[in-house]
């Protein structure tokens, strides 16, 4: 039997251009694509980007691996990671990440994306290359995925320092066990380069309590 040539792609997401370069031999290889797919060999993640179906490639699809690639330059962040890292208890239904492009949302047959967008100077700060099943993507650390949301809250004006431990504590229920893990300078850079300034300074003077 002829291998499927999808395998080859395993679940890294991938152009319809590169999969047409398969599909030479006929044709029309875009109406292929289109063929792959309707029947269901192929999810599209937004116009010209697919990734393979688990039960064709063998491999799970990677969520944030999808994020990277869908819109880009993009790291994963704010709640979805903050869950990730366990920080948080709620489950996470949407995918969120940090960009230097204007603020976008994207559905998916795989689930919803959103990116929320920063100066580059800020982007730049506290980021990480995770490994996951095989899989590489770029993901915020537990300390800017922290900084990331507290930045995209609206419902947090500038706060006192209990004020905000009780935000952090009552409305995010955060572990506040694992701040005392926390890489400080990476908050006094996001102060420096974001907003709330006020508010980030004041997280760090918890950590340091």
């Amino acid at each position: 039997m002829k291998k499927n040539p999808l395998i080859q792609y395993g679940d890294i997401p991938v152009s319809g251009k590169m999969i047409e370069s398969d599909y030479q031999q006929l044709g029309v290889p875009a109406k292929k694509i289109q063929s792959l797919e309707k029947e269901g060999d192929l999810i599209r993640l937004k116009r010209g980007l697919y990734v393979v179906n688990p039960e064709i490639s063998g491999k799970p699809i990677s969520m944030p691996l999808c994020a990277n690639h869908i819109y880009g330059p993009s790291y994963v962040s704010l709640r979805w990671a903050l869950r990730w890292y366990g920080l948080i208890p709620e489950q996470v239904y949407r995918m969120t990440s940090t960009t230097i492009k204007r603020s976008r949302s994207f559905e998916t047959p795989i689930g919803y994306f959103d990116y929320y967008q920063v100066k580059p100077s800020y982007f730049s700060i506290g980021l990480r290359i995770v490994q996951k099943e095989g899989v590489s993507f770029i993901m915020a650390t537990p300390e800017k995925a922290l900084c990331d949301f507290i930045l995209f809250d609206s419902y947090l004006p500038n706060r006192s320092v209990k004020r905000l431990m009780q935000y952090l504590e009552e409305d995010l229920r955060f572990d506040m066990d694992e701040l005392a893990d926390f890489d400080v300078k990476i908050i006094e850079s996001c102060a420096v380069q974001g907003r709330k300034k006020s508010i980030l300074n004041n997280l760090i003077k918890i950590i340091q309590r």
